[in-house]
């Protein structure tokens, strides 16, 4: 019997849970909050080879329909600022899956992410 590195036990138990996150328009700071606060999931801000799970963008710096388009079988989450009812109603119209305040998305952000990654699982 050949020496195994990893048992399929590790290698799957490695990646339970882990989702891929594709962050459009969003700065770095708000990245970096995300990533401490769902250390479990991995961040991307690059449509790469690997489709995502999720897709959350900032609405005052993308183009909805751009986005929404793009992304049509992904879940979408939109975030502003309170202020900007224009985007949010613009994001909603666009089909994303859920659009919040910015506040809302420190809030409460293990409950919206786990929400949408659930809904496609």
């Amino acid at each position: 019997m050949s020496p195994r590195l990893y048992d399929a036990v590790t290698v799957l138990g490695s990646v339970a849970g882990m989702a891929m996150i594709l962050l459009c328009g969003v700065d770095l700071f708000i990245r970096g909050k995300l990533e401490a606060l769902l250390p479990e999931h991995r961040f991307t801000t690059a449509d790469g080879v690997e489709p995502p799970d999720l897709v959350i963008a900032d609405i005052a710096r993308i183009e909805a329909t751009d986005v929404a388009e793009s992304f049509p079988d992904v879940p979408i989450l939109g975030f502003t600022n309170h202020t900007d009812t224009a985007g949010l109603r613009h994001a909603h119209a666009a089909g994303f899956d859920r659009v919040i305040v910015k506040s809302a998305l420190f809030e409460r952000t293990r409950e919206l992410i786990d929400g949408l990654i659930a809904s496609v699982e």
